[in-house]
């Protein structure tokens, strides 16, 4: 008879029922006392210097630190989706640091972190009554002149994003050399960050990037030598995959009846130098699809109620970040990779080799490493909700089960639903003030402590 692996192994499925009762088991623990700092630093990146503001959580006592079935201590590096900041991800930071008493970073990507406000909330609108628009800070004291980019409406993706506003930065001025490099910058800030708080010695970390934060923490897997794992809940793959699953119908798949007729997409085309910027609109393209799987088409009947949730959501929202120009890694847009690095050794006076080196770092960020002498793509816990409007357990199935299980060699993976939940899975339903959280984050406790990262596929 097969000896019974010790380790922990995650369930297919957590019902409605069960995430109520981990709800109240992980909100009724007794509280570790934390604290919270920031940790703001300079990197100097392709001869730029970029700053990164990042929010530790972690016991008061160090002591409380968990150590994982590995035999190190347990941290957690957690990024955010595309419209936000550390503040995103902070209810599930601290719970991790109060109840189970990991040390936890929250990062934050470049040009996120609002360092002219001590709150670090972003003022007025996205898009300003005088037509201008917000863009990043990469550097404190340094801003984006309007003088620096055109004001574009685009409509091509209406169906899907309403009219889209971008900023697209006008050759040779900082945004556009900004735009070109900060993708380096990405990598080795997050890097930087882990070095300072994630001692390789000493600790053990575990991943975690909701949606378009999913695909950095994918590369960041091979990059940070103790990254020991990903907790990939609501977390978007490598980009290339992403890529294949645009390709394949988008990301909605079924939910609760509907069905994408639509199969054949087209990968996106985004320039590396246009920065998207958020409004209300993309607060409806998720409400939509999660109005459908909780209520059926009926959810339309009350359209209005729905759009001024949406509004007076927006007015909470608009202090987040709320641009994007991570596109081109999160769905692999090589050539426009490929062209912010040229314009990045062209600035540096790179030589042939150098311009092409360059290029293949930044179209490297879209898949694994592969090759001798490389760390292997680390063990993979996938986990998606109920009602995600971007993960569906379709496109798991056809596009990134089989993505992963295609790499060399092949890392241990598995995947759980939840009988509950939507894309942001902090977000409270009925019997759940947390969402989700704290199902997800006792199986991440329970997958670190019981040997899931540990045990080979």
């Amino acid at each position: 008879m097969k000896a019974e692996s010790k380790s922990w192994q995650p369930p297919e499925f957590i019902s409605h029922d069960q995430c109520i009762k981990d709800t109240e088991e992980v909100l009724g623990l007794p509280e570790i006392p934390i604290k919270s700092t920031e940790d703001i630093f300079r990197i100097n990146v392709l001869d730029m210097d970029w700053d990164l503001g990042m929010v530790v959580h972690e016991p008061e006592d160090s002591s409380k630190i968990p150590v994982g079935a590995d035999g190190k201590k347990a941290g957690f590096f957690l990024l955010h989706g595309g419209s936000s900041d550390f503040k995103g991800i902070e209810r599930h930071a601290k719970l991790l640091a109060s109840k189970f008493g990991f040390r936890v970073v929250a990062g934050t990507f470049p040009g996120r972190f609002y360092f002219p406000d001590p709150n670090r909330d972003w003022p007025d609108d996205t898009i300003h009554a005088n037509g201008t628009v917000r863009t990043p800070i990469w550097k404190q004291g340094e801003l984006i002149a309007p003088d620096q980019y055109d004001v574009v409406k685009d409509p091509s993706k209406r169906n899907r994003y309403g009219t889209r506003t971008l900023a697209r930065a006008k050759p040779e001025t900082n945004f556009w050399y900004r735009m070109a490099a900060w993708p380096a910058a990405f990598e080795e800030g997050m890097i930087e960050a882990c070095r300072r708080h994630f001692p390789e010695k000493e600790f053990s970390v575990y991943g975690q990037g909701h949606s378009t934060g999913g695909p950095f923490i994918c590369m960041l897997s091979q990059r940070i030598a103790n990254m020991a794992g990903v907790c990939a809940t609501e977390h978007s793959p490598f980009g290339y995959l992403c890529c294949e699953r645009d390709k394949w119908g988008g990301d909605m798949g079924k939910i609760s009846g509907y069905e994408k007729v639509e199969k054949k997409g087209k990968g996106r085309t985004d320039p590396f130098n246009e920065l998207y910027i958020r409004t209300w609109r993309d607060l409806a393209r998720y409400q939509g699809p999660e109005a459908l799987g909780q209520e059926g088409p009926t959810a339309l009947m009350r359209l209005p109620t729905i759009m001024e949730d949406i509004l007076e959501a927006w007015e909470k929202a608009k202090n987040r970040p709320q641009f994007k120009a991570e596109y081109i890694v999160t769905h692999a847009i090589t050539d426009a990779l490929a062209e912010g690095a040229r314009v990045s050794a062209a600035r540096l006076k790179m030589n042939k080799e150098e311009t092409e080196a360059l290029v293949q770092r930044f179209v490297g960020y879209t898949r694994e490493l592969s090759g001798p002498n490389v760390k292997p793509v680390p063990p993979f816990l996938f986990e998606i909700s109920k009602d995600s409007r971007d993960h569906s357990a379709e496109v798991y199935n056809e596009v990134i089960i089989p993505g992963f299980r295609a790499m060399k060699p092949a890392p241990k993976i598995a995947i759980t639903r939840f009988g509950a939940g939507v894309h942001s899975f902090w977000k409270a339903e009925k019997d759940l003030p947390a969402g989700i959280v704290p199902s997800v984050i006792k199986s991440w406790k329970e997958a670190v402590k019981g040997g899931y990262f540990v045990e080979r596929a």
